[in-house]
């Protein structure tokens, strides 16, 4: 059975460093969550380092500027690991290129001083996806034409984003991570490293300094990053559940379903599990 816990207090004793994931745990890509922030604080300064573990496609710097922008307090964390950070590693080895770049300009960031040049997909080696280009509006069936263009020159697609989708404010929107499995479908080959992948978490544990993984505790509210990641990676973790999942693990009251919950988790192990991150 999953353990439901009033707040993250009730862990610390059991571990040493948190692993928090940032989009639908800390914020909602609008405004920051206080409590969220206040109980990352409170480890911080009587537990030890937290580690922000993000699949953002964009290098630990500008999601630290973001974050800023959004309130979340400097204090609430020790570092950050991001995907943007390790999928940099994927698109300099394959410089210079040339790539089709997919995605917004605010993604920027994951692409300089990489050496890479652009084509379109007639032309490219290879493809560079870090999301929709307008993810307000665009779905992944946006795509399925160029896709098929990629595909049939059996074009690989380095996601800097495997998310599927993210919540912002009250609305879902596509991640890089949806294209990336449309992608897939349709024959194309996809190669990712943030979560649920190992690539980031090796990042973030080293960020942290950790030695004994079953110190670590692993916070999220995604099911295939944040909780498919610590199972395989032999890490504990505490299912946020107002997040991108809430329509399918919370009652009409807003409180946690014992049964809806059990029934989510069921493949992915023991886990704790809170309604919204709190001390």
């Amino acid at each position: 059975m999953t353990e439901v816990v009033s707040g993250l207090g009730a862990l610390a004793a059991r571990y040493d460093i948190l692993l928090c994931d940032v989009w639908g745990v800390i914020h909602n890509g609008r405004e920051a969550f206080p409590k969220a922030c206040d109980a990352l604080i409170r480890w911080r300064a009587e537990i030890g380092p937290v580690i922000l573990i993000s699949n953002a496609p964009r290098p630990q710097g500008a999601v630290a500027e973001q974050l800023a922008s959004l309130g979340v307090p400097r204090a609430a964390w020790t570092a950050i690991a991001t995907s943007g950070d390790v999928s940099r590693d994927l698109l300099s080895a394959r410089a210079p290129g040339p790539a089709w770049r997919i995605g917004p300009a605010k993604d920027d960031p994951l692409f300089e001083d990489l050496g890479l040049t652009f084509a379109g997909p007639e032309a490219a080696a290879f493809i560079a996806c870090s999301g929709p280009f307008d993810e307000d509006t665009e779905t992944p069936e946006d795509y399925r034409a160029v896709l098929a263009i990629a595909a049939e020159r059996r074009l690989e697609m380095i996601c800097a984003n495997p998310d599927l989708v993210v919540q912002r404010g009250d609305s879902l929107i596509y991640c890089a991570g949806a294209l990336a499995q449309l992608y897939e479908r349709m024959g194309g080959k996809v190669i990712q490293a943030g979560k649920p992948f190992a690539p980031i978490y090796d990042l973030a544990i080293e960020r942290a300094g950790a030695r004994d993984r079953t110190r670590v505790l692993t916070v999220g509210d995604g099911l295939l990053t944040d909780l498919a990641g610590a199972r395989a990676q032999g890490l504990d973790a505490l299912f946020v559940a107002d997040g991108v999942h809430a329509a399918e693990v919370l009652d009409v009251t807003g409180d946690i379903d014992a049964a809806a919950l059990e029934s989510v988790l069921v493949e992915y192990g023991p886990a704790f599990a809170i309604r919204s991150l709190a001390w």
